[in-house]
């Protein structure tokens, strides 16, 4: 019997041991840590509904495929290594292949995307698929004794390469830390999207034997470790802190900290040239996480300079960067227009930085202005959209009569494939096609800002209301919000740089003491009334973009959209040269144009759409517009 003076200590074991459960969460903008200087916040995923337009019809192709693809023929290479069977799947090729080095990265991919699905569509069978498969993943972890491996450890190779890599005898070009990132990531996602307690424990397993592995390493011995690309560990890890509030985890992220690289960032130093540009990336998404969790500067200008050097100074016209998968020298744009420019995973990983800093900032619209650049004239044209399940391309070439499908065959095709290709940009692509209206819309208390301008659907039941967004654009020059509930909030609307005099309207009439500047937000305040209704106007005008390091090589631009020329199955030996004068409109319900290149007549329409046809993006130009 419990003498009454002493009542309470069971409750306060209870409430300790409650206190200390890692809980899943509900949505992706939901933590168990605040973000340090968050000046905005995204809806949960299943909070915005694409209706249509192309970025739906490329959500369909990527949805069919998640559907579609064998479960177990992706679980082939886990249960190999960890010693199970492989219930007679038949192993995948390219670069998830039984002799790979690093299969098994693609997986993580396949659970965020699953993940992503159901929280958007409440999509069962993407759920049943995450679920079988993290379940999968837990029966390989429970052999690892049996394999040899040590607890926690789940991968599609040994776990000797670890000791290879730490040992300075990896010669076969695994990148494990990649990989492992990958799982750590999807499996994340899969417990903050789905609430499923199964990933949950297979993912803290995972970064403990991360942390168990690491942690004797001295600070010398791991910076020679991080020479080997490793993907987002420091991204994944502050991740894991702010989903849980064990400072454990940001421990671990912070060991995953590049000093070769942060340093002269933090000082705002380019020494990109020659280096990898996706291994670069993540880790600026990682420093931006981790000023989130910790509130320390330096992690906040390392991810913002590297945004600005590689917005500024090594971005193509299309929003992507990077030739051979490589930066070069700052400016270096019109003499690296080939054939494998813009690797895809590099945009789907600014994308991600964008975001991130945005949030930090949010009256800088310059931050959305670059993301719509490179979501519509990069990666919504990656997908094929003749190809049932979406297949994409791995570098998008911008040379003279470059064409999509056509360039460095990686491992079994120039269009990945459902099962000989598994590149790291089909991963990021159906990550990419399964989140698509995740930054249309933010919010901070009663404001709501309008980001991109896609045909949508928003519910916000914390104000108690729904948000339809009805466009054509960037085809069409209009955009109409209609507004189904009442009360006092804020409507903060980009405005592009390029839209030199947008126009709104409220209830059809002008709107006199609302500014439209470019390269801001236009701010409507009210109290609003069920059936009120905006209508954001961007008269569209052709502009040209230069390349940095030659103005007279330029790309052409109407608003937002980046057009080529249509040169059908004809080889180019050299870039062509556009009459700038010479370019008029076919009509206004597309975006085609014709005009005189070489002295013949040449179609510009929107890159997004080059599919099928060899295509010029940038020009030598004469006249002007």
């Amino acid at each position: 019997m419990i003498h009454s003076k002493d009542w309470w200590k069971p409750l306060a074991i209870f409430v300790c041991f409650f206190l200390s459960l890692p809980f899943p969460v509900d949505g992706q903008s939901s933590s168990n840590t605040k973000d340090v200087g968050a000046q905005a916040f995204a809806f949960d995923l299943g909070g915005v509904q694409l209706t249509q337009d192309r970025f739906l019809e490329n959500q369909g192709r990527t949805l069919r495929y998640l559907k579609e693809i064998d479960v177990d023929r992706l679980l082939y290479v886990f249960r190999v290594t960890h010693g199970l069977s492989t219930k007679q799947a038949t192993p995948n090729g390219g670069w998830d292949a039984p002799d790979f080095p690093f299969r098994s990265h693609i997986q993580g991919h396949f659970l965020s995307a699953w993940a992503q699905c159901y929280a958007v569509l409440r999509d069962q069978t993407c759920y049943d698929r995450a679920t079988y498969f993290v379940a999968e993943l837990a029966k390989c972890q429970a052999n690892n004794k049996a394999a040899g491996f040590t607890d926690g450890y789940v991968s599609g190779f040994p776990e000797s390469e670890f000791a290879k890599l730490e040992n300075s005898t990896l010669t076969n070009g695994n990148v494990p830390y990649y990989a492992v990132h990958k799982t750590l990531a999807g499996l994340l996602d899969i417990w903050r999207l789905t609430k499923d307690t199964i990933s949950r424990d297979v993912l803290l397993s995972l970064a403990s034997w991360v942390d168990k592995r690491t942690e004797p390493l001295s600070y010398d011995a791991m910076q020679k470790l991080l020479q080997t690309e490793f993907g987002g560990m420091n991204e994944v890890m502050a991740d894991l802190y702010h989903q849980t509030g064990d400072k454990r985890w940001l421990t671990v992220a912070q060991r995953f900290d590049h000093g070769v690289i942060f340093d002269p960032l933090a000082a705002d130093i380019d020494e990109f040239d020659g280096l990898h540009a996706n291994t670069q990336v993540p880790k600026w998404i990682g420093a931006a996480r981790e000023y989130k969790a910790t509130g320390q500067s330096r992690y906040l200008d390392i991810a913002r300079n590297a945004w600005e050097i590689n917005v500024k100074s090594h971005t193509y016209a299309i929003g992507g960067n990077s030739q051979a998968e490589h930066f070069h020298a700052p400016n270096a744009i019109a003499d690296y227009l080939d054939n494998d420019t813009c690797e895809a995973c590099n945009s789907y990983n600014m994308l991600k930085l964008t975001r991130e800093l945005w949030l930090v900032d949010s009256e800088n619209s310059a931050y959305f202005d670059f993301y719509e650049n490179a979501l519509l004239n990069h990666l919504l044209g990656q997908q094929n959209p003749y190809d049932h399940h979406g297949h994409i391309t791995y570098f998008t070439p911008l040379n003279a009569g470059g064409r999509r499908g056509v360039g460095p065959a990686w491992g079994g095709g120039t269009w990945s494939t459902d099962y000989d290709s598994f590149w790291c940009c089909q991963g990021t692509a159906i990550e990419t096609n399964t989140k698509l209206m995740d930054s249309i819309y933010f919010y901070n208390d009663s404001t709501l800002f309008v980001n991109l301008f896609m045909s949508s659907v928003l519910k916000w039941p914390e104000m108690g209301i729904t948000l339809k967004q009805s466009t054509t654009y960037p085809v069409g020059d209009k955009s109409k919000l209609e507004v189904f509930g009442s009360g006092h909030w804020t409507m903060n609307i980009r405005i592009p740089t390029w839209a030199s005099s947008a126009e709104l309207t409220l209830n059809g009439k002008a709107v006199p003491d609302v500014k439209a500047s470019p390269g801001t937000y236009a701010q409507i305040s009210r109290i609003w009334a069920d059936g009120d209704v905006v209508v954001i106007r961007f008269p569209m005008s052709l502009r040209t973009v230069a390349a940095n390091d030659n103005s007279s090589i330029a790309a052409v631009a109407y608003g937002p959209t980046i057009l080529c020329g249509n040169y059908g199955n004809q080889t180019l030996s050299s870039i062509p040269t556009l009459a700038l004068d010479s370019i008029k409109r076919s009509g206004a319900s597309g975006l085609d144009f014709i005009s005189i290149a070489d002295g013949g007549h040449v179609t510009l329409s929107p890159f997004y759409d080059a599919q099928g046809y060899n295509y010029n993006v940038y020009w030598a130009t004469t006249g002007s517009l």
